[in-house]
């Protein structure tokens, strides 16, 4: 945990936008792959078990008008009339193969090729028995054919269309199973869909506030420390707890508040001696001529820090638009990631369209059921009409209208189970859209955090101008200590202005607070570089009031040959000699 907390900023915020992106990609992948399986299943539903029952619905449809026409043919009295039932029964025939081919390619099982054996043996027991039908009617010996119509005829027949119910019944509880088996499919992944969704959203949220915590906090306390110095408040107490940029900033600010600390103390401790040997200005201004100058070269020093310190914290700046910019792109990712949830919601549509396109086939289904009762009832009509000769003709419309009507209701079942099947996808559909907002709203959390970064930006810019300005002013004392230095060839001129400056720098200074221990330090650092106290003999005051200017340009020329003949002075004053030289 501390080496995260020791990463770049850019670090940080990376890794957790991938850690979300990785949630987001594992969502996407698992909604595609039960959306995969559930598309499976309809489709196993649409091209295999339902063209399946279609074809036996068929191929016994057409059946029975095999024997319908066969009994039309028993029934005929002309040639003509024979031979027209003749090529109707070939035609039919024809479909019939047409239509057993048409399912052999759907067979999809050892047990269903099983039972569809016993539809091709009973084809073909009743094709023997249809050439011997055809034979008597066609000798005119219908008895005989009626017979036979009755007989083996009529149990071969229902051999057939009991295999073919059999198939039906096979392919229907094949097709329920499949609905059923989607169903559980979409069950649990919309389960775990809506589980890993609620993950994804707890720990992307726990991401969001823990990085904006670590980032804000160390912010928020170099923003109070900012505050207090420029206050005036020296005494604030700076731990960075990391080494990142925000790290960085903090131990930056801590090393300004330390020199700052320094320096006030410095020069509230030389305003205070200046002020006291300011009466004394005059016998010392060659030693002050030289001070002065030390004081410039080291303002110069610290003009040159200051530049380093503004230096770093336009790095920082600069770090901090970078990051500005990884949070730009982790919100460009996050909306593709709400694109891909949008391609989910189109499949979804997809396969409701597939569902209704099924439930349109059933209808078709049901549509050929009435048809064939219409056709059934025709039938039990002519018979009626035929009297006595068309009782079995009657006998057998009824059973093909008894079909007719049990066909119209399995396909009203079925259809029923698509139209659940199909209500349940639109909650899916649904459902998938409101994970499609869900992502909208990752997207804009995502953009507020982009927005933050903004302001942190913003906030460094500010820094920066604030540290500019710091160097602007230390630039301006050592103009100050340089026309100081100028006004010193003036001796009471100088003394006055000395006077002056040191009554308004110690008003300037009364503004910063300083604790007990480091204004200590400050007192003891002058003293330890002041060196020996200059013991001289005061001179005499005309040669003080008549060449002022004589003295200062000695000064200038010869530094340490007039450190001697100054006048002794107090401690106090050789304390504040000596905080000019450190300052």
């Amino acid at each position: 945990m501390k080496a995260f907390y020791n990463l770049k900023l850019a670090s940080k915020l990376l890794v957790s936008f991938v850690a979300v992106l990785a949630l987001t990609s594992f969502l996407g992948i698992f909604a595609v792959v039960q959306l995969a399986k559930v598309n499976r299943m309809s489709t196993e539903i649409s091209t295999n078990w339902m063209p399946s029952a279609q074809a036996l619905l068929d191929l016994k449809a057409l059946a029975a008008r095999y024997r319908s026409v066969e009994m039309q043919h028993i029934m005929s009295t002309t040639a003509d009339d024979m031979a027209r039932y003749e090529k109707s029964m070939t035609s039919v025939w024809d479909g019939m193969r047409t239509t057993r081919e048409r399912y052999e390619q759907l067979i999809s099982s050892p047990a269903e090729k099983a039972m569809y054996q016993k539809v091709v043996d009973a084809t073909g027991q009743y094709a023997q028995e249809h050439e011997k039908l055809v034979a008597l009617s066609r000798a005119q010996n219908n008895g005989e054919a009626v017979a036979l119509l009755r007989g083996e005829s009529l149990r071969v027949s229902t051999e057939l269309n009991k295999a073919i119910d059999e198939l039906v019944t096979l392919n229907v509880e094949g097709g329920t199973q499949a609905s059923a088996t989607a169903d559980d499919i979409y069950a649990q992944g919309r389960m775990w869909i809506l589980a890993v969704l609620a993950g994804c959203i707890v720990l992307g949220l726990g991401f969001a506030l823990w990085i904006a915590r670590i980032v804000s906090r160390p912010l928020g306390e170099a923003v109070q420390v900012a505050q207090s110095v420029a206050a005036g408040d020296l005494t604030s107490r700076i731990e960075p707890r990391s080494t990142d940029e925000t790290g960085q900033l903090m131990q930056a600010l801590k090393n300004m508040n330390e020199s700052l600390v320094k320096i006030v103390g410095q020069v509230r401790t030389g305003t205070d001696t200046i002020a006291t040997a300011s009466g004394q200005i005059a016998v010392g201004n060659q030693d002050l001529s030289s001070r002065t100058e030390e004081q410039a070269s080291s303002l110069e020093q610290t003009a040159a820090s200051m530049e380093e310190l503004t230096t770093t914290v336009k790095q920082n700046a600069d770090n901090a638009r970078q990051a500005n910019q990884l949070a730009l792109s982790a919100s460009e990712v996050a909306v593709r990631g709400g694109e891909v949830v949008g391609q989910v919601v189109d499949t979804m549509g997809s396969i409701n369209a597939s569902s209704r396109k099924i439930v349109d086939i059933i209808a078709v289904i049901d549509g050929i059921a009435f048809q064939t009762n219409i056709l059934a009832l025709n039938a039990a009509v002519e018979a009626a009409r035929a009297g006595e000769q068309g009782r079995g003709f009657a006998v057998v419309a009824s059973e093909v209208r008894n079909l007719a009507q049990r066909s119209a209701a399995a396909a009203k079942e079925i259809k029923g189970l698509i139209d659940d099947s199909v209500g349940k996808v639109d909650v899916g559909t649904a459902l998938v859209g409101e994970a499609g907002k869900t992502m909208d709203e990752i997207v804009a959390s995502v953009k507020r955090v982009t927005d933050i970064m903004g302001e942190i930006t913003s906030a460094s810019h500010e820094q920066t101008q604030g540290i500019e300005q710091i160097n602007q002013a230390i630039t301006q004392m050592d103009q100050v200590t340089q026309q100081n230095a100028a006004l010193v060839e003036e001796a009471s001129a100088a003394a006055q202005a000395m006077q002056e400056q040191a009554a308004g720098l110690v008003d300037s200074v009364r503004v910063f607070r300083l604790d007990a221990a480091a204004q200590e330090a400050a007192l003891m650092a002058p003293a330890a570089t002041a060196g020996p106290k200059a013991i001289a003999r005061k001179p005499s005051a005309p040669v003080l009031k008549a060449a002022p200017r004589a003295m200062a340009a000695k000064a200038l020329a010869k530094p340490a040959a007039r450190r001697e003949p100054v006048a002794q002075l107090s401690s106090a004053g050789t304390a504040a000699a000596g905080d000019w030289t450190e300052f």
